[in-house]
């Protein structure tokens, strides 16, 4: 679709078209072909399933500078477009801040809200248990777009040689809950269809949302009105759980559900109860 600015902006769905509609952010980086491997649960929950490329990844035109918000704002024109008044709203990973953002943006579209491992903003005493490529990214965000670049950049050029490898090598310092799941044959599937087309027009996109994400939020948290829901592993070492539960401080109406002994990717076993709960709010 065409967005009023006139940037492109791709999106794909899926389960039932009469299913609840249910928009959903994914995760950094990723694209709209990010779903559960197995998609048989959204004909079971009889759901809607709504995801897109944000700007610069996939099929959707690159906004130099582009906020959170700005992704706001692109998937409320989506809904628009399908003539969604109200969904169910959900992104995990480097999708959460965009679920913040909507609903704090958007709250008359928004049923109910939840975030699995989201992003949250960190300080330089919460990297030392975080993976490489989120550690060395904080201190490049701070210094320019530039150095976020150069080091993305060849990662980039690493995970589209050999998606699975490239992924096994940013996650190495992950607890093994997590590098169980990335010898799932399913799970590998998709992350490779989704990653390769996220990244495929270049690192600048990865770069834009790194920026967006990393330095100060252009929205306020706290005027998030609506139920949400925040899963989150206690070992997780993309996002450490101390800045989520220093973020959800600030916010009211936030239940905050911790699976111990788990990381990053414990959603993949659990998203059925997860978007389970989401439709039932």
């Amino acid at each position: 679709m065409t967005l009023q600015d006139r940037r492109t902006l791709a999106w794909r769905e899926y389960g039932p078209k009469d299913g609840r509609p249910f928009l959903s952010f994914q995760g950094t980086p990723g694209s709209r072909f990010s779903r559960h491997a197995h998609g048989d649960v959204y004909d079971r929950l009889h759901v809607r399933v709504l995801v897109f490329d944000r700007p610069g990844y996939g099929a959707s035109t690159r906004l130099p500078g582009r906020s959170v918000s700005v992704v706001a704002d692109d998937a409320a024109e989506l809904l628009d477009h399908l003539g969604v008044e109200v969904a169910h709203v959900g992104g995990g990973s480097g999708g959460g801040p965009h679920v913040l953002a909507f609903a704090a943006r958007h709250p008359e579209r928004v049923r109910a809200a939840t975030v699995v491992v989201g992003a949250a903003p960190l300080e330089e005493e919460d990297l030392g248990g975080l993976i490489e490529i989120n550690r060395d990214g904080w201190y490049a965000a701070h210094e320019s777009w530039d150095a976020v670049y150069e080091l993305l950049a060849p990662k980039r050029e690493e995970v589209l040689a050999d998606p699975l490898a490239g992924f096994r090598s940013a996650m190495e310092a992950a607890p093994a809950s997590d590098k169980a799941v990335m010898d799932d044959p399913a799970w590998q599937r998709v992350l490779i269809e989704s990653v390769t087309e996220a990244l495929r027009p270049g690192a600048e996109g990865w770069t834009d949302e790194a920026m967006a994400l990393i330095l100060p939020w252009d929205f306020d948290p706290s005027d998030v009105q609506c139920s949400v829901t925040w899963w989150h592993g206690e070992h997780d070492a993309n996002s450490p759980i101390a800045s989520v539960q220093r973020l959800l401080e600030r916010m009211r109406s936030v239940d905050l559900c911790v699976w111990t002994d788990a990381g990053h990717l414990e959603s993949y076993h659990r998203y059925e109860e997860i978007l389970a709960e989401l439709l039932a709010r």
